[in-house]
This record gives structure tokens, C-alpha cells and sequence, in this order.
């Protein structure tokens, strides 16, 4: 059933839908020319082309009438009826809730509003084109919704997207999300359309998104929104038969294979940083591997085939900077930006998409390779019980199909999570996989911003890079950070985290600033396998300072805190944890065996050794400490942290436990050992081993510990100087091992990046040395090592890898 205009609306093909209504004219220069005859087919390339760009936005291989086919279908017709229902063209908007007509335009926050919903108008023509197309939809081959869709085309470009109006607003939505949504929907709708409106809406295309758009790798045109232009770009190709843009942006992808060394792109320790100084594999990264996966793919077999070599090493970001930050089905929101206030996503359905991508582009690597990441992203999907893919509703249909394809492919066998330590160097943080568990570290750095705030999204994301830890244990609080998480969460008691309480403002810093500390000696070293990470803090907006270390072993995370000052007039505080319990969780917490309330807003400050959480963790505190602990109902709705999110209030019950270093603090520190997924029996045994853990330093110029049992020493040197058996004299980060073979690493980085010479001396009896980086220039061995090293500070704070045998 149609609405009361559409009878007639649907009916105009030429001039647009404000003629056919009587409304206002847009400028003669917008206008469409009169429909022509249907114009004769492509030639066979681009008409092979578009068949291909069809079924990789349609997918195909599935049955319409099976589930969730069957369900994503029928809610897909169900948008679109909804969609043509509610159209109703007029001057400044084609739905009466996206006008985009904006009445005072430039490109201030406002007017990105309104250019974004110009994007959701396109967007929204699209998901009709494509319940059209698909099976099953209800609006399947529907003539009615077709010719809606023509007429929405016809009336957008008259009224907005043509070369006469004046950009304003936000510059992707004209370059980036207008345009693929537009040559999206002339794909689908390809023979609809005359020659006179696929002309039109190329020449709008090439007069929003011109080639000098991709003429220099810099600015916007750079990483994720390089790979999106050329995308653009493409299609419009295919869409207006133009060989020439099709082989100018397949060319133009070859800047975003390389490796950088600053600013936007992959980096070779597996590093994506976007915005310049934003970590955003969850986010940028994504968008990126999505897109070249199906460029790569639209282009296989044809003339304009991507053949550059560095395609390949594309391939390596795989298994180098995607996977580590993928955990049980999901994608870690310390590499997600601003993205992780967006209400109806979660850490969970930010991987999802990942997923389908990797399987995509695993088409077009070698066999083996491809084997790999079918079994590791098959071990996802099966491991994650919070949000399965499949189940979720975050998939699009074609990325659906290729997932159940997977499922049911009985001779992939899913990979387990893998055990590894890593370091990301160049965006500042570490992920960190043992057997049953897994963790991810999140710091900033004078090279890494605290966090991302922009288009009214993360407005409290204050902390985020002030040694954030999110971890999970296997099989269970999946959800910690998926359910509400941002718009409840006390942003000033992030897990990990030394804060000053000093109160900021929404967006502290102000849009797109991304204030960086001044801070330089942010990173660590590690073998692959243990790892050993420190950050000097520098609050935002604040003059708290501290030294903050980890040392990430088999079963636990020792961490240890010193230098902690602050002068704001208001309280520093450390947070040991912060576990979410859900909407009604009541966690037992015991405090030294000692069973405590759960009633909310039950407090305690006490003297602790050890403390568990049922279902979570243990946490032991090495010689006892003064522990806060707060059981709390908070209340919030996404609108709090995005502008664009919902007002509605949300409420979930927290458990927190930190210590206070108290107001003005003056060298506070901390010490716990977190051991994710312990029992009540393990943690408490830990406590008493007393000998297990030892100290060696822990002050503003050096914090390191031993454990004998592990032969594991390492040390984070803020300034030259002694801990235990090691000497430096610069700063920088020492890991050792001893294994039982009777051979040792001995693991160096340069975080600060300012280490022209290093002298290191371990008193430990030592035979001969077995392999050394080139960096090392001197070796002595003997009843101790003594290693020379040459220039570190170019190496950005890589680790230098030395293997010794023990006498």
C-alpha cells in the first residue's frame, strides 16, 4: 500500500519529486535533463563489474527461507516499507526527520548534523534498492519501491547533491558516505536508471569527490578514508563506464600498503593509527580491511586488478595488528576511538564485521595462509557465548552468509586464542594472551593521544589512556564491557587507571584536539611471550604525574605504581578494578577469606592482603594496603557520552576497588598482582607465598621485581640506575629470562626514544652469547654481562634481543 503522495510522486522519472509536488525549484544548473530511452547495456567488463559489486553487497550461497536468512530478510522489507511510507519530498529533506537544509551553513558541529543527514537520506535509499533486490524481503522485485527509490535519487540531487550547492558540514559525508551510498544504489538499480540520471549523479560524484581528492597521500586522504575515496571513485567508474577513474583509484590504493613510520596507516610492529595520533584497529583499521577486501576482490580477473606487491604485505596486518586485539569474538575498545559510545555497538559487534572481512579477503591469500584464518576466525565465532555473530542482528546479510558458510564448513577445525605477549610500540599499547585469559593495555604518550572526542562522540573518555586494563578470563564476563558499559561506567575509575579527581568537561580539550601528554617514556619490551611495560602518566588537564609498570607473567599481571603527585586540590586514586555485575550481579567479594555484604551502596575501607571476586578474579596486595572497596547502582543513558545517543536512563551495579594516595598527593605508590580468573583457594595461596614475588625497586627513577620461580626479572629504568643485579646508565626498559635449558633473554627497549648509547651490566654468571641484534655493539661475559649498545632512539621503542647461555 502506498502513502497518498506516492501515486503520483513515484510516476515522475525527470525532473524530480519538488516538481512533481509543486515545491520550490532547485537551481536550473541542478536539474535533471529529461528522461531518455533505457540506455543500451555496458559494455561487457563493466557490466561483469557491476554483477560483481551486486553480489558482494547482496552476498549469495543462501537460502532466503532459512534462518537468520529468513528473519534478516523480512526486518530488511520491513525498513524499506517503513522507509518508502515515510518519504515525503520537500525542499531541504526527503523524510521530514533528515532535513539537511542547513540555514546557516558552514562547518561548525551544527552544520555536521545536517550534512550527516543528507548521508542517512542516501543511506536510507539504498536499504529500499536493496529490499528490491534481495529474496524474500516481501518488497522483492516491487515496482512501487523501485520507482520510490528513483524518485529519492532524482530529488536528493536537485535539492542538495548536485555541483551547485556550497559543501558544508562535515567533509566525509560529501566525499565519502554520499557518494557509496549513491553508486551503491546505482549498482542495484542499474538498468532503472536512464543514461541522463546516471550521468548526473557521476557528475555530482566527480564535483564532491574530484581526482585531486586521491592526487597526494596527506590531510583526509590517508589510511581508512583513502581506501573510502577510491572506493567512491570506483564505482563511479563502474557506474559511468569510465576506464580511466577505474585505473586512476586502483592505483591510487598503492600509498596505504606500505608501512609508515609517522602518522595515519599500519606500521611494521602492527600498529594502525588514524587521525594521527588515534589508535583504531576496532574502528579506521576495520573500515580499512573491509574496504580493500571487497576492492580487492571487485577487481580480481579484470583489467584494473590490484597487482601492487605491497598488497601482500596488506595481507600480513592480518595476523600482525588485527587478530591481537580480537578476543573471543571480540575487538578491544582501547583500539576503537570514539566509536565505543555508540549506542547498538559493542566490543562484540565491532568484531563482527572484522570477521567476515578477514574470511573475504582470505580469498586472495595463499592457501595456507588462508587455512589459518579460517580456523582462527572460526574459533571466535564458536567461543563467543555473549553476542554470536550470527545471532546478534549486527551482520549484514552477505556478511551473515559468509560466517554461516564458515560454521558449517566441517573441515575447519576453530583455532584456540593463541599465547603471546605483544607490544605495539607505535600506538602505545599491549595485548596479552595466556592460557585461559587474555588482556589489553591502553596509555598515551607525547605520540598518543588520551583519547578521541569528536562529532559529539566520547565526551568522557578522559581516561582512557591513563593505563586502562581490560582483561577477560575464558568463558565468562564477555559482557564487561559490552552492556551499557560507557554510559554507566565511573569515567573516573577506568580499571587500571591512576586519576586525579579533578572534574573535567565533557570533551576536555575540546573537538578533534587529541591532547597528547608530554610524557615520552611510554611503552615496554618483552620476548613474545612475558612482558615488562611502564608509562610515565601525565594526567590531562591535570598535574598528576606517575610512573605506572606491569609485568605480565603466566597467571597474572603484577602491577606496581610510584612518583604518584598531584597538586589539582583534589584526591588521586588508583583503581585495582572496577567489574561490571550487570543490571542485578551481586558478586560475593572477599577480603582476606572474609565474606563481605552485597547490598548497594555498601562501602569499606580496610586493611587488605587479598581480595576475590567471585566469577572474576583474585588480587593480591604484596605487604598489605589501605583498600576501597564500593558496591554502586549507576545510572546513565547514552546521550551522555554521545550526543547523538539515546536520553534513556540505564542502570548497572559496579563492584570497585582502589586505593586512595590521598588529596595533593606526594610520591604515592601502589602494588597488586592480578590474577584474572583465579579461585578464592589460588589468590589466597598466592598471598601466603611471600617469597614468589620480589620487589627490587619501586620509586620515580626505577620499579622492577623477580619471581625466582619464573627466572623473570624486569625492570622499567626511568633514569639510569641499579635494580637488583642490573645497571643501566639510561632510561630504559630491561626484561631477563632464565629458562631451564640453561640460557637466557635479555630483552631492551628505548620507549622514550631518547637513548643514544647504553651500557647494561648483569651480575649473573654468564658463558658465551648465543645471538645479538645488531644494536649491540660490546659484549662481556664471564661472572657477569656486560652489553654495549649503539644508537637505540631510532628504533622506536623496539625491543633488542639478546640470548645468552648461563654458566
Amino acid at each position: 500500500m502506498t502513502s497518498a503522495w506516492s501515486r503520483r510522486v513515484l510516476l515522475a522519472t525527470g525532473g524530480g519529486a519538488a516538481l512533481a509536488l509543486g515545491l520550490p525549484s532547485p537551481a536550473p544548473a541542478a536539474a535533471l535533463p529529461a528522461p531518455s530511452s533505457p540506455a543500451p547495456a555496458a559494455d561487457d567488463a563493466f557490466a561483469a563489474l557491476r554483477a560483481k559489486w551486486r553480489e558482494l553487497y547482496l552476498g549469495s550461497g543462501f537460502s532466503p527461507t532459512a534462518e537468520p536468512f529468513r528473519s534478516k530478510l523480512a526486518e530488511l522489507g520491513a525498513q524499506a516499507a517503513a522507509h518508502r511510507s515515510a518519504m515525503a519530498p520537500a525542499r531541504g529533506s526527503l523524510w521530514p526527520d533528515l532535513v539537511y537544509l542547513d540555514p546557516d551553513p558552514d562547518t561548525d558541529t551544527e552544520s555536521f548534523g545536517f550534512s550527516a543527514r543528507m548521508t542517512t537520506s542516501y543511506n536510507r535509499l539504498r536499504t529500499m534498492a536493496e529490499a528490491y533486490a534481495q529474496p524474500g524481503t516481501g518488497l522483492t522485485g516491487d515496482t512501487v519501491l523501485r520507482d520510490a527509490v528513483v524518485t529519492g535519487l532524482d530529488h536528493l540531487h536537485a535539492d542538495v547533491f548536485n555541483p551547485a550547492t556550497p559543501r558544508y558540514g562535515n567533509w566525509w559525508d560529501w566525499q565519502i558516505g554520499a557518494p557509496q551510498a549513491l553508486m551503491d544504489t546505482c549498482v542495484l538499480l542499474h538498468d532503472t536508471l536512464t543514461d541522463a540520471q546516471r550521468a548526473a549523479y557521476c557528475g555530482a560524484v566527480d564535483h564532491f569527490l574530484p581526482e585531486s581528492a586521491i592526487g597526494s597521500y596527506t590531510g583526509t586522504s590517508t589510511g581508512a578514508n583513502r581506501v573510502d575515496l577510491c572506493r567512491g571513485i570506483i564505482l563511479r567508474g563502474i557506474v559511468g563506464a569510465n576506464a580511466a577513474k577505474i585505473a586512476l583509484a586502483a592505483a591510487a590504493l598503492s600509498p596505504v600498503f606500505p608501512y609508515v613510520t609517522k602518522g595515519d596507516g599500519f606500521y611494521p610492529d602492527g600498529s594502525f593509527v588514524q587521525h594521527t595520533s588515534i589508535p583504531y584497529i576496532g574502528g579506521y583499521g576495520a573500515v580499512l580491511n573491509d574496504g580493500l577486501g571487497r576492492l580487492f576482490a571487485l577487481l580480481r580477473g579484470s583489467a584494473w586488478e590490484i597487482t601492487d606487491p605491497g598488497s601482500r604485505q596488506f595481507l600480513d596486518t592480518i595476523e600482525a595488528a588485527i587478530a591481537p586485539f580480537v578476543y573471543d569474538g571480540l575487538m578491544m575498545d582501547n583500539v576503537s576511538g570514539r566509536g565505543i559510545t555508540r549506542a547498538g555497538t559493542s566490543d562484540h559487534t565491532r568484531a563482527h564485521g572484522v570477521m567476515a572481512s578477514i574470511v573475504l579477503l582470505g580469498l586472495g591469500a595463499d592457501p595456507a595462509e588462508n587455512a589459518r584464518w579460517r580456523a582462527m576466525v572460526k574459533g571466535w565465532l564458536v567461543r563467543d557465548r555473549y553476542a554470536p555473530a550470527l545471532a546478534s542482528g549486527s551482520l549484514s546479510l552477505v556478511n551473515t552468509a559468509r560466517l554461516r558458510a564458515l560454521l558449517d564448513d566441517a573441515t575447519v577445525t576453530p583455532a584456540p586464542e593463541p599465547s603471546a605477549h605483544r607490544v605495539f610500540h607505535h600506538m602505545d599499547r599491549i595485548t596479552h594472551r595466556r592460557r585461559g585469559w587474555g588482556a589489553g593495555l591502553s596509555m598515551a604518550s607525547a605520540r598518543i593521544a588520551h583519547y578521541e572526542f569528536g562529532n559529539g562522540e566520547n565526551k568522557r573518555g578522559w581516561h582512557t589512556g591513563s593505563g586502562w586494563l581490560q582483561w577477560w578470563a575464558d568463558g565468562t564476563n564477555q559482557d564487561q564491557y559490552s552492556d551499557a558499559y560507557w554510559p554507566t561506567v565511573d569515567p573516573y575509575r577506568l580499571p587500571g587507571t591512576t586519576v586525579s579527581r579533578k572534574r573535567m568537561a565533557d570533551g576536555q580539550g575540546g573537538a578533534w584536539a587529541n591532547p597528547v601528554p608530554d610524557t615520552r617514556w611510554v611503552g615496554g619490551t618483552g620476548d613474545g611471550e612475558f612482558g615488562t611495560t611502564g608509562q610515565h602518566l601525565q594526567g590531562l588537564a591535570s598535574t598528576l604525574h606517575a610512573r605506572k609498570s606491569w609485568f605480565w607473567l603466566d597467571d597474572c599481571v603484577v602491577c606496581l605504581g610510584s612518583g604518584i603527585t598531584s597538586a589539582d586540590g583534589t584526591a588521586a586514586e588508583t583503581v585495582v578494578d572496577n567489574r561490571f555485575l550487570g543490571t542485578d550481579g551481586t558478586r560475593r567479594l572477599l577480603l582476606d577469606g572474609e565474606a563481605q555484604p552485597t547490598g548497594q551502596g555498601w562501602s569499606t575501607t580496610r586493611t587488605t592482603e587479598w581480595a576475590h571476586v567471585d566469577g572474576h578474579a583474585g588480587y593480591v596486595f604484596p605487604g598489605g594496603t589501605t583498600l576501597h572497596a564500593l558496591r554502586e547502582e549507576r545510572t546513565g543513558a547514552w546521550r551522555d557520552v554521545n550526543d547523538g545517543g539515546s536520553a534513556t536512563p540505564l542502570t548497572r551495579r559496579y563492584l570497585t576497588l582502589w586505593q586512595d594516595h590521598g588529596t595533593d598527593a606526594a610520591d604515592g605508590s601502589y602494588a597488586y598482582v592480578l590474577l584474572p580468573g583465579a579461585s578464592a583457594e589460588r589468590t589466597a595461596a598466592r598471598a601466603a607465598d611471600t617469597g614468589w614475588l620480589r620487589i627490587l625497586a619501586q620509586d620515580a627513577d626505577r620499579t622492577g621485581i623477580h619471581v625466582p620461580s619464573l627466572g623473570f626479572t624486569g625492570i622499567t629504568f626511568w633514569a639510569a640506575g641499579t635494580a637488583g643485579r642490573v645497571t643501566v646508565n639510561a632510561p630504559v626498559c630491561v626484561q631477563i629470562r632464565e629458562k631451564r635449558d640453561g640460557t637466557a633473554t635479555v630483552c631492551v627497549a628505548d620507549p622514550s626514544r631518547t637513548v643514544t648509547g647504553l651500557s647494561l651490566t648483569w651480575r649473573r654468571p654468564v658463558r658465551s652469547v648465543l645471538s645479538r641484534p645488531g644494536s649491540v655493539t660490546g659484549v662481556r661475559t664471564g661472572s657477569a654481562l656486560s652489553l654495549t649498545y649503539g644508537d637505540l632512539s631510532t628504533s622506536a621503542g623496539a625491543t633488542h634481543t639478546v640470548r645468552v647461555r648461563l654458566r
